[in-house]
């Protein structure tokens, strides 16, 4: 029976998505590019070997527009021969772009297949490739959910409201992720994955000597007085601080037969295991974590218990304290670097980038098993269960 395993997986430190961040200057291609390239070099492939590259991106305009992975590839040094395509599942998009990959594997479509991620959110804005559109759903979907739809800020507030989350509970876990993303890149947690690109070789974005009291004193990031009359439940909890980070920054996963493995002599960071995308209420919609968690356990003959380590993105702290209510998950074994909060969310990135954070975590601490999952807008979630071998 075929399998599917991951080889390699490589990703640029996360930069600061703004005018001034360490990446700004760096085009969507090339960025994209540089991990492309890097996951080759350190394999050692050939990467005319490559069946095919599927890359993640979100804000498919401009630059990142008319499937930037092919011009990736192809900036990357990758032969002509080597056919890209681009995805798009929101902020899941290269963990879709992963299960995709795995599972062309597996069905014996592929041998050797990279999946990636690139987003520069610095210089392609979340939303640009929405500008124009003064109907975005149609007469169906509104007849469907006639009062609207709501921005992922006010849907984070609705889960803190909900699941009962203070202010303080928000910013604790904040603060967490950045002390965790702190240490694990002063005892070189990280270096193994890292690419270092643009003069930058550690996450941008981490904070440190932040207090509870600071962040107190922090004012509401979403705060509308429309929505607080609809949604009169809302608390206004959710702060800059509490939310992740505009980023920019790339990944990339080589994943293939472990037969092929061996046959290049290359040894496997981890076998992907089981997969699920889940999709949930688009309201609320930063949820569906919660039953993709419960899916792809159920397809893995798995108990949450038996997970060693969970990487499930930040997108806000809300996200990840309401699916740990709702899972029951030991917090000790969750982003135990840290998360999007302090490294940052380059959106079309951050499967790729946590999966690679994920399997060298789980080769670092010997772990066994590992569970990512993230939400994404729309209401889905993609989840995946990883085996180290």
């Amino acid at each position: 029976m075929r399998d599917a395993v991951i080889v390699e997986a490589v990703r640029t430190p996360i930069g600061k998505g703004k005018a001034n961040g360490a990446l700004h200057n760096v085009h969507a291609v090339d960025l994209l590019a540089h991990s492309l390239r890097a996951v080759v070099e350190r394999s050692g492939i050939d990467p005319a070997l490559i069946d095919d590259v599927i890359g993640g991106v979100v804000t498919q305009v401009g630059e990142q527009g008319a499937n930037v992975t092919r011009r990736a590839a192809l900036a990357a040094g990758y032969p002509e021969s080597v056919p890209a395509t681009t995805v798009d599942r929101q902020c899941g998009s290269s963990q879709q772009a992963i299960h995709f990959a795995a599972q062309g594997v597996i069905a014996g479509a592929y041998d050797v297949v990279v999946a990636a991620g690139v987003e520069s959110m610095g210089r392609i804005p979340m939303g640009a490739n929405l500008i124009g559109s003064e109907d975005l759903s149609g007469l169906a979907f509104a007849e469907r959910y006639p009062e609207g739809l709501v921005p992922q800020g006010i849907s984070a507030e609705l889960i803190a409201a909900k699941w009962g989350l203070t202010r303080t509970q928000l910013d604790e876990f904040a603060l967490t992720s950045h002390e965790r993303a702190a240490q694990a890149t002063k005892n070189g947690l990280f270096a193994a994955e890292l690419a270092p690109i643009n003069g930058l070789s550690t996450d941008e974005g981490i904070r440190v000597g932040s207090t509870l009291e600071a962040l107190a004193g922090l004012r509401p990031a979403y705060y509308d007085p429309a929505m607080a009359e609809r949604f009169p439940q809302i608390g206004w909890e959710i702060t800059a601080a509490s939310a992740s980070q505009v980023s920019d920054g790339s990944a990339a996963v080589l994943i293939m037969t472990s037969e092929r493995a061996a046959q290049l002599g290359l040894r496997p960071l981890a076998r992907l295991h089981s997969f699920a995308v889940a999709g949930d209420d688009p309201l609320m919609m930063l949820t569906a974590v919660i039953p993709a968690t419960r899916k792809v356990l159920q397809r893995a003959g798995l108990q949450l218990s038996d997970i060693d380590l969970v990487e499930i993105n930040e997108a806000f702290s809300p996200v990840v304290l309401a699916w740990a209510q709702d899972t029951g998950a030991d917090m000790s074994k969750v982003n135990v670097n840290g998360g999007a909060i302090a490294i940052g969310h380059p959106l079309g990135a951050s499967g790729a980038r946590l999966m690679t954070t994920l399997v060298h975590a789980m080769r670092d601490r010997g772990a066994r098993y590992g569970l990512q999952t993230m939400c994404e807008a729309g209401g889905l979630a993609n989840a995946t269960v990883l085996e180290r071998l």
